[in-house]
């Protein structure tokens, strides 16, 4: 009897084990076809999403907040209402305040920048004509003329990129179209969140449950780390570059310090290009008063150093995961493909990715592919799959 029952156990373990590559092999296609339908929705769709993708995102950061205001007592429906209202409100405030003052500053810049170019042009090369010879072994003339042709080719590489820019987003709607669905889209979603994500949760196959709760936590935190804190991050920035260089009496230093901060999702990049912004102003409106020039050069040198050691630390800290290179990279890749829209996308999109990856490296590791064990070896416990133990099968992440 005993052997019998044996025998029986031995050949259900077999079975289980001939049928788990299957059905392994059945759930990777599956999958891979279903992100093959949706990546070509998104590419066949992508000129439309901005709104939509806005909206999700502004969800996605006010959820929250409405999370805590639902702990205090209120409904769900209520604090969505709240959140957005006081959203809307901030919004509209800055839009007629700063907004007029921006498009002014943008306008004088845009129309001053040739005569900018110029003067700091002209500075550089009667800084000292004959040092730039003995050092370089050219004179000012040609130093003059490789100068312009740079600054020809710099200013046609930025109104190239902010033309892309504004017709693969912007320009497919229009402002006013795109803040009337942008805060619906942002509504719904709020509303709804907790009961889309159970929802989702509810479609996972129950043998990967825990295995998928596990990755979604650790994008939701990357991503999160990244969206809220760096985010926030770039207002702070934003509104701390403009108040200094306004405070120095730099021309156009709304402008410049907003546009540095804003960029400053990028690594590296938004802190350079407004130091570099900043500097070539000074230079032009200051010179020869060079502690001016100085001086605008601290308030970046500042930030820098206010973003490292205080505001990055408690607002971002180290959940995000994303290379500087891997998130350089996916800003541009995304956007290339989707627009606008795969800017929006594309930090989010990076720290899955990045999750997925390190994961699959985790299998791998553990894997007779790295170890070289023989596969009966390493797959650890057996299954049970004698008839009374049949329902427990497939219940493991």
């Amino acid at each position: 009897m005993t052997t019998e029952r044996e025998k029986q156990k031995a050949d259900a373990v077999v079975v289980v084990k001939q049928a788990k590559p299957d059905n392994l092999a059945r759930q990777i296609r599956f999958w891979l076809i279903g992100a093959a339908l949706l990546a070509l929705f998104v590419f066949t769709f992508s000129n439309i999403l901005l709104p939509f993708v806005a909206g999700m995102i502004l969800a996605y950061f006010l959820d929250p907040v409405a999370d805590r205001l639902q702990r205090f007592g209120l409904s769900r429906l209520m604090a969505t209402i709240i959140i957005l209202f006081t959203f809307l409100v901030i919004l509209v405030l800055a839009a007629v305040i700063l907004v007029p003052v921006l498009a002014n500053q943008l306008a004088d810049f845009v129309s001053k920048l040739p005569d900018y170019m110029t003067q700091l042009q002209t500075l550089v090369t009667n800084f000292d004509p004959q040092w730039f010879e003995q050092r370089f072994g050219v004179d000012a003339n040609s130093l003059q003329e490789g100068l312009s042709s740079l600054l020809s080719n710099g200013m046609g590489f930025v109104t190239t990129i902010a033309e892309s820019l504004w017709r693969s987003g912007v320009a497919i709607f229009n402002i006013a179209g795109l803040f009337v669905v942008t805060p619906v889209v942002a509504f719904y979603m709020l509303l709804d969140w907790d009961r889309m994500v159970k929802k989702v949760d509810s479609w996972v196959p129950r043998q990967h449950v825990h295995t998928v709760r596990r990755l979604a936590r650790e994008i939701d935190a990357s991503a999160a780390g990244f969206l809220r804190g760096q985010g926030t991050l770039c207002l702070i920035l934003g509104a701390m570059y403009a108040v200094g260089l306004t405070a120095v009496g730099l021309n156009f230093g709304i402008l410049i310090g907003f546009f540095s901060g804003i960029i400053s999702f990028i690594p590296y990049v938004g802190s350079l290009v407004g130091l570099v912004l900043s500097v070539g102003v000074a230079l032009v409106q200051f010179s020869p008063d060079w502690i001016w020039v100085a001086v605008v050069a601290g308030v970046f040198f500042a930030g820098q150093f206010i973003e490292g050691n205080i505001l990055q630390p408690r607002l971002v800290g180290k959940s995000v995961g994303l290379h500087p290179v891997w998130l350089m990279f996916s800003l541009f890749a995304f956007g290339s493909l989707f627009g606008f829209a795969g800017v929006l996308i594309a930090v989010p999109a990076s720290a899955a990715v990045g999750v997925l990856v390190r994961f699959a490296i985790e299998r791998y590791l553990n894997s007779p592919l790295y170890t070289g064990e023989d596969s009966e070896d390493s797959e650890g416990p057996t299954i049970d799959a004698t008839p009374n133990k049949v329902e427990q099968i497939g219940k493991g992440s």
